[in-house]
């Protein structure tokens, strides 16, 4: 259907083109012109031309007028767009104005919370160390006592390895012989 349509509009316009033609040279030759027939000629390629453009814009119209509309409707879209942009550059413009202070705020905020966070970090270490220090005080105290009672085992076991080398200095035969006759007679005197 289209090659056929374009056949049909080319032909269409070779005709018209033709008749376009034909006007000036009828136009320039007198016979034509001053008879009864170059006067109807005259008239009906004049409404023939009246005809062919009020039908070509009656074509042509619903064209234009939707290119129009498009065109309307593409600047409306630029209106709502460029509104759009402007109050975004706005909000922006706004934005960047306050955020001077915000910063500062921010500043501010990270100060408090940096100093808040040392504090407790000090607290936390000084639990710490008082932790630390209390155990350290029980590993000492028990230490201490393991130490005293291994200087009193040891002083005990030395005093006794003195003792008895001084008693097998000084306990001959005899001495040990009035000593076992002592212990006899206090046993025999708490037994009566």
């Amino acid at each position: 259907m289209r090659p056929l349509r374009i056949i049909a509009s080319s032909i269409f316009v070779f005709t018209m083109a033709l008749l376009f033609a034909a006007t000036p040279v009828f136009a320039q030759e007198e016979g034509p012109v001053s008879t009864p027939a170059g006067t109807i000629f005259k008239i009906v390629n004049s409404v023939f031309v009246i005809a062919l453009i009020f039908w070509a814009f009656s074509k042509a119209a619903p064209h234009f007028r939707k290119h129009a509309d498009d065109i309307s409707q593409k600047i409306e879209e630029g209106t709502r767009a460029r509104d759009a942009a402007e109050k975004q550059r706005q909000e922006i413009k706004a934005r960047l104005a306050g955020l001077e202070t915000e910063i500062q705020q921010l500043r501010e905020k990270g100060k408090q919370e940096a100093a808040a966070e040392a504090a407790r970090l000090r607290e936390a270490a000084k639990a710490d160390a008082q932790k630390i220090e209390a155990q350290a005080k029980a590993e000492i105290a028990a230490a201490i006592r393991a130490a005293q009672q291994a200087l009193k085992a040891a002083t005990a076991d030395k005093a006794v390895a003195q003792a008895e080398a001084l008693l097998k200095q000084q306990i001959n035969a005899q001495t040990d012989a009035n000593l076992v006759r002592t212990f006899v007679t206090n046993l025999e005197r708490s037994v009566n």
